[in-house]
């Protein structure tokens, strides 16, 4: 992270009542935009979210806990997280 002076972008008021708070201080300025929900970018989101559905759906099939969880590569914990969870 680059930083920059504040005194280079700030209008003079504004950067003595920064000051009046933060004299000499480092401050992370958040940005203004909404942060993406965690994957909503790469997709995983949508790629978990499916394949939670599969496994909820192949357990109300019949299949067993041990198979989905070898199948799927998941530990048997995971898996009966996944199907119990509202």
């Amino acid at each position: 992270m680059k930083y920059i002076n504040a005194a280079e972008i700030l209008p003079e008021k504004l950067l003595r009542e920064l000051q009046t708070y933060a004299d000499g201080e480092l401050l992370y300025i958040p940005k203004a935009s909404a942060k993406k929900e965690w994957g909503a970018s790469s997709g995983s989101k949508l790629f978990y979210q499916e394949r939670n559905e599969t496994l909820r759906k192949l357990f109300q099939e019949g299949c067993s806990v041990d198979m989905l969880a070898k199948q799927y590569g998941l530990a048997y914990s995971t898996v009966k997280n996944i199907i119990y969870q509202q």
